[in-house]
């Protein structure tokens, strides 16, 4: 452990990060929390702990928070998007302590308190009492989803900046079981800065087993063969997170992850012999490598800076199933191998290393929104944009937008809520809108002028949602996609245009102008049209549903056929 001063040094660079975000968030953490000073600090260290587990962008990590009173011990809940009638929470506490030479646990009160947590949230059924409203509205979101079917895999970490908790508290998971539901995990300064320094190169030897075909083509090389898991296992352990750069904190987990389980359990069965027919392999990038090109088989590859841009789900759960394997005296099987892929590509060559990375992992669209940074249409649209005077962020921010600022997450949401009015598809699709939908959201005929408008009206619906007014309905927190929707629709009747693409460049300040005079009339408007069909849908009306009952109205597509007969 190194010490600086009697300090550890992680735990210093970790207070050094939060005094930034604490001015970063303040202005919002005083808005949405009333939180400033010691509370301040508190809120900013669980959103640095969001942010860099689950690898979001400042607004989703921020819009996570829960903290405050009734907040059950859990200061953050993150639901994943639905995905074959699987869905990943993760509940988050935070324990900071300002003094930094204090080495405190993390206590095991806290620990009983996500036990609790844990036992109510996940049942519909259960009672739920004194939850303050951010809460709440997450919790009942996700027993509407478990209701309908969706079986639910639980993330719990637990976060500070000491050690981890004792073994009373250990025995307290235990005690309460559910473990091939729930997994329990420590973060600390040290896990945290060990992710944030994710960026360092990776120089490693890989040894292959038997035969490989290694050729040059077109100024690159290309390696495919296959390699043992536990040499797999070994890289893992010696490199962790540095390997798979974004994809370690997006780790779905060995239990309760139905192709998790499966990798785990052909490599724990008697045929592991057959897990190379089984797995799709590792695709790894390099800026170069080198091997003996007399030897016939068994290489020995050596590598500089590689990474591996598919397949990190295989490489955790592989070194997974080793630790367990270790802990009953076992080890992974000497018969198991996986197919692996290595690419020799220029150092900048990023344009080919987005689009394997693109093709190798069309199956988790989600981590495609970087990748398409460089289509014609993003740039074109950072141009359209720029002219009208908002700047367009082709790429990952690390800092919350400004106003003037668009991401392309929020545009791809705002888009398909208001101009292409699939509102379900732009909450509940998430993983889609840079893959299956792509096309659909970001059209040819596209411009900035709609883009900006579009997000303007996502923007106050989204800030509704956050902040409800006392006389707002209970669907709000649920509806900010549809409210959108239906704001653009009364915009463009204002203005007397057919559809959204007559919107363009020339009569983009009349439309700017109209919006900003009026949105709080639209959103009014919006909320009326959302009573009157949800009122179609529920003999009983729309103000008899329960929370879990609305979060489920607006997953739901006959919502949208109730609301297209007015337009």
């Amino acid at each position: 452990m190194e010490i600086l001063m009697g300090i550890n040094i992680n735990k210093s660079i970790i207070d050094q990060q939060l005094t930034g975000i604490e001015e970063q968030i303040r202005k919002q953490a005083m808005d949405e929390f009333g939180f400033s000073g010691d509370r301040l600090k508190s809120l900013a260290f669980v959103y640095l702990c969001v942010k860099t587990m689950l690898d979001l962008d400042p607004e989703e990590a921020f819009d996570c928070l829960t903290d405050g009173a009734g907040d059950f011990g859990v200061d953050a809940v993150h639901t994943s998007v639905p995905m074959d009638g699987d869905v990943v929470v993760t509940l988050f506490q935070g324990k900071y302590k300002r003094d930094l030479d204090v080495e405190a646990a993390f206590e095991g009160t806290s620990i009983e308190k996500l036990i609790n947590a844990c036992r109510y949230f996940f049942d519909p059924s259960a009672p739920l009492q004194c939850l303050n409203p951010r809460l709440l509205i997450k919790v009942e979101e996700i027993r509407s989803l478990i209701r309908e079917g969706a079986i639910p895999t639980i993330r719990v970490i637990a976060c500070n900046n000491g050690p981890r908790w004792n073994k009373p508290a250990d025995d307290e998971i235990d005690r309460f079981g559910h473990k091939d539901r729930i997994s329990w995990e420590h973060v600390n300064h040290d896990v945290l800065v060990n992710i944030l320094q994710r960026i360092r190169p990776v120089d490693e030897t890989i040894s292959l087993s038997g035969k490989a075909i290694i050729e040059d083509m077109n100024f690159s090389r290309v390696c495919i063969g296959r390699v043992a898991v536990s040499e797999v296992a070994r890289l893992m352990k010696t490199h962790g997170d540095r390997l798979l750069e974004r994809n370690i904190r997006s780790y779905l987990g060995l239990h309760g992850n139905r192709v998790n389980e499966a990798i785990r359990n052909t490599l724990t069965s008697k045929t592991s012999s057959d897990f190379y027919l089984f797995n799709n392999g590792l695709t790894v990038l390099c800026d170069d490598f080198i091997y003996n090109s007399l030897q016939k088989e068994d290489h020995k590859i050596q590598l500089e800076n590689l990474q591996i841009v598919n397949g990190g789900q295989t490489c955790m759960t592989i070194f997974k199933t080793d630790e367990e394997l270790k802990k009953q005296g076992s080890i992974l099987p000497e018969d198991a191998y996986v197919l692996i892929r290595i690419y020799k590509l220029h150092k900048d060559n990023h344009e080919t290393v987005s689009l394997i990375t693109q093709a190798t992992n069309s199956q988790n669209p989600v981590d495609l929104k970087d990748l398409r940074a460089n289509d014609e249409i993003q740039k074109r649209l950072e141009l359209s944009i720029g002219n009208l005077g908002y700047t367009y962020r082709r790429r990952r921010m690390e800092i919350t937008p400004k106003l003037t600022e668009i991401t392309t997450g929020a545009a791809a949401v705002a888009v398909l809520s208001v101009w292409q009015r699939a509102p379900h598809q732009a909450k509940f699709y998430s993983r889609e809108h840079f893959g299956k939908l792509y096309p659909d959201i970001f059209t040819e005929k596209l411009n900035g002028a709609q883009v900006i408008l579009a997000v303007l009206l996502y923007r106050f619906a989204e800030n509704r949602r956050r902040r409800p007014q006392s006389g707002d309905p209970p669907f709000v927190p649920y509806a900010s996609c549809f409210l959108a929707m239906l704001m653009g629709r009364l915009l463009l009747k204002d203005m007397k245009l057919v559809d959204h693409e007559t919107l363009d460049h020339r009569n983009f300040k009349t439309a700017k102008d109209l919006l900003d005079k009026k949105d709080n009339a639209y959103f009014e408007g919006a909320i009326e049209e959302l009573k009157n069909a949800i009122d179609r849908l529920y003999t009983d009306g729309w103000a008899n549903q329960s929370l879990q009952q609305l979060s489920a109205t607006f997953r739901r597509g006959d919502l949208i056929s109730v609301l297209a007969i007015n337009e």
